[in-house]
């Protein structure tokens, strides 16, 4: 019975261990828990938070709004008190004539001179016709004071004897009175809220005039404003690109002209995929100056140096600038005519072969007429497609006879196959020598044209010879 008994509780108490010693003791040490953090000072704390709040986006966005919309009603009313200045004085003219003369342009001056004078004559007139105008005005205000009481009092009569009753001539002068009271009484009760609203409305003009001109810091504008990448090409953002070009002269005629270099830029002309527009350079400016800045030019126009380009047009102290559209230099191009247009012909003597398209987005072309071409680039870059574009082209005219031999043998050229007179592909040291010898009759070939009686007609020799590369 004893040896059936099963125990239901673990034994917990270890078995002891015969080798060990019963008078080791395991010694155990007390680690103490690690001191509490200090806490942090409330000024700490504080200037944390309150840098966290001024540093915050949302915090920087709505400064730079409240600045942004302050500053378009200041410079709101700058806009409008500089319109009515110029409008009430001779500053416009002044500002042309300066303008004319830091050009060189001196007929231009004195033809702004005339204007300022005939302006000048004008309001002396307007001002002596203020002196006598108190006078008529009062005289003009008493006559029709007393031609408006007769007719009142007229009427007023016509009134009594129509319904018999004397009381009536004065009607039409009472109910006149009471109209006029009850426009006064009109204008005491809204008087309150105009005062409030009216010059709400004069900032609120303010502020639109300035909004409408952006009148304020590129900071304080929004970021789809602020981001210049690609902006479209204005007569403003030209003429600063020019101002901070570092040329001392052009600078300072900029600086000098009243219409802020304006009168310097011809209309601006969409060109292709780009903008064309013609600058007349003020007197002690070359167009040498400006074409060795080219770079320069470009990153003051938010473009890439290969997206603008210098030329000189026929007119004197002038250059042409020619503004891609950002990045539109970088997109591919079309397919080929050669694979749009089925009918196209070739003619060797007098046609022009298709080769891409310029700045303005045409097609290019080029005459190979008795031309060497001489195409080189890095690896990778296009040489073969563009020598071939123009041999296909040519294979158009059933007169022409080509040699070609492919160095690099990968098959660039196989579709001459039937069409070639002579076609070598391959890299190998035996492809070198045949198209070496192929060179040398060629040279043979062009003596025996030279040497021919004149008059004699041969038909067109294309010789290609495309690079040698390891294969």
């Amino acid at each position: 019975m004893g040896d059936n008994l099963v125990h239901l509780h673990k034994n917990t108490t270890p078995p002891l261990d015969p080798s060990a010693d019963p008078a080791t003791v395991t010694t155990l040490t007390v680690v103490p828990d690690p001191a509490p953090a200090l806490p942090v000072p409330l000024w700490v704390r504080s200037g944390r938070a309150v840098t966290t709040a001024v540093t915050h986006e949302n915090t920087k966005s709505a400064a730079r709004a409240v600045a942004r919309h302050s500053l378009y009603t200041f410079n709101g009313g700058r806009i409008v008190a500089r319109r009515t200045w110029d409008g009430k004085t001779g500053a416009r003219y002044e500002r042309m004539i300066r303008t004319a003369e830091a050009a060189g342009n001196l007929e231009a001056a004195e033809e702004w001179e005339e204007r300022l004078q005939r302006f000048r004559q004008a309001r002396h007139h307007r001002r002596m016709d203020l002196l006598h105008s108190p006078v008529e005005a009062a005289k003009g205000l008493a006559v029709g004071t007393g031609v408006s009481i007769g007719v009142l009092v007229a009427l007023g009569v016509v009134m009594a004897i129509n319904n018999h009753d004397i009381g009536d001539v004065i009607t039409p002068l009472k109910a006149t009175i009471e109209f006029i009271g009850l426009l006064i009484r009109i204008v005491q009760v809204t008087w309150g809220t105009a005062v409030i609203v009216g010059p709400l409305l004069a900032l609120f003009a303010l502020w639109a005039v300035g909004s409408k001109q952006q009148a304020a810091p590129a900071w304080a504008l929004p970021a789809n404003v602020r981001s210049s990448e690609g902006e479209p090409v204005t007569p403003s953002i030209v003429v600063k690109a020019l101002r901070d070009l570092g040329v001392p002269a052009l600078r300072g005629a900029i600086k000098e002209m009243g219409d802020a270099g304006a009168s310097m830029l011809g209309p601006i002309r969409i060109a292709g995929c780009g903008v064309e527009v013609d600058v007349t350079l003020p007197s002690g400016v070359s167009t040498i100056e400006v074409q060795n800045r080219r770079r320069k030019l470009a990153e003051n126009l938010t473009r890439h140096e290969h997206e603008v380009f210098i030329t000189i047009p026929q007119a004197a102290r002038t250059v042409r600038l020619w503004v891609a559209d950002s990045g539109a230099l970088d997109e591919p191009i079309g397919p080929s005519p050669l694979v749009t247009d089925a009918t196209m012909t070739a003619d060797y003597t007098k046609g022009k072969a298709p080769w891409g398209q310029d700045l303005r987005g045409d097609m290019a072309a080029l005459s190979v007429y008795q031309r060497h071409l001489l195409i080189t680039g890095l690896s990778n870059q296009g040489k073969t497609v563009a020598l071939r574009s123009l041999a296909l082209w040519l294979a158009l005219d059933k007169s022409v006879q080509f040699w070609i031999g492919d160095l690099k043998g990968i098959g660039d050229w196989k579709m001459f196959y039937g069409l070639a007179t002579v076609l070598i592909q391959g890299p190998t040291d035996d492809h070198v020598i045949q198209v070496t010898e192929m060179v040398e009759r060629a040279v043979e070939e062009m003596n025996r044209r030279i040497q021919a009686p004149p008059g004699t007609v041969f038909p067109a020799l294309i010789v290609i010879v495309d690079e040698a590369q390891m294969a």
